[in-house]
């Protein structure tokens, strides 16, 4: 699955950020996986990331990423999708729909 760009017209330097996910369940020299859960309305305060990410639906959900600079973007991830994204923007992510996203998040450091 392809997902647009976020581009990253703003550092958010001078954002209070928060992690990428809940908890790391595995980090290396090369990677870094992240567990995400959002139930329905819950969202992922603002974050950046710093590297390449895969994001692979565990559990699907209709989700919306925010950036800072106001951009908005539908992100439905189905049940076992996958996801590249280039590191880039300050962004929100949220549960928009009616049931728990699960996901893992793969960092490429």
């Amino acid at each position: 699955m392809t997902e647009p760009p976020l581009e990253p017209r703003s550092s958010g330097a001078d954002l209070v950020l928060g992690p990428v996910g809940q908890e790391i369940v595995f980090e290396n020299d090369r990677v870094r996986v992240w567990h995400i859960r959002l139930e329905p309305g819950e969202a992922q305060p603002l974050h950046r990331h710093d590297h390449p990410y895969l994001v692979v639906a565990v559990q699907g959900a209709k989700n919306v990423i925010q950036t800072v600079d106001g951009v908005r973007i539908d992100a439905d991830e189905p049940t076992g999708g996958v996801v590249y994204r280039d590191p880039g923007a300050v962004h929100m992510l949220t549960n928009v729909g009616d049931t728990t996203y699960l996901a893992r998040l793969v960092e490429l450091k």
